[in-house]
């Protein structure tokens, strides 16, 4: 099974409980602490979605930004390495909902239309500028990039709405 990014929108309270028990956090990590709307599985887009952006124009503080909403601040729970099945080498990570506004607004600030145009479209260039894993995607990238664009953008606003953390991890 292939390792992909994951996101969980959880209160500030829930992300509490998870830095102090490895357990709660293994919950969250098992898809079973919060309803299934407030899971998203980004899979490898965040390898392509980080140069888009680029190529679409955003600032260096902007895809800072935006890198932060794949990477998250600080490792949710140490202990939580230690726990069998979880994946070594890849912390939980979370943003603070106060950062999850500021990545929201970020993502906002680009939009899938600009992500579709960024696109090159000669594989060559895609290679060069987007990585070799754009060149595995079956159908149309732009597009398609542009949609996990619209996806994550939608689930940050979703979170800065409800004034939620998010948790990432790769599972």
């Amino acid at each position: 099974m292939a390792v992909t990014q994951q996101l969980a929108r959880i209160s500030a309270a829930h992300l509490a409980a998870c830095r102090q028990s490895a357990e709660t956090l293994g919950e969250l990590c098992s898809f079973t602490a919060v309803p299934k709307r407030d899971y998203c599985d980004l899979n490898w887009w965040p390898a392509t979605l980080k140069p888009a952006w680029k190529l679409a124009g955003a600032d260096d503080q902007t895809l800072a930004l935006l890198r932060r909403g794949f990477d998250g601040d600080e490792e949710v729970n140490p202990a939580y390495r230690d726990v069998l099945y979880s994946i070594d080498g890849h912390p939980v990570t979370a943003l603070e909902p106060r950062h999850v506004a500021a990545v929201a607004e970020a993502l906002h600030g680009i939009t899938p239309e600009e992500v579709r145009a960024a696109v090159p479209s000669d594989p060559e260039q895609i290679e060069a500028e987007l990585g070799s894993i754009a060149l595995d995607v079956i159908g149309d990238l732009a597009e398609i990039l542009g949609e996990q664009h619209a996806i994550l953008r939608d689930f940050y606003a979703e979170a800065a709405r409800r004034e939620l953390a998010v948790a990432l991890w790769w599972d």
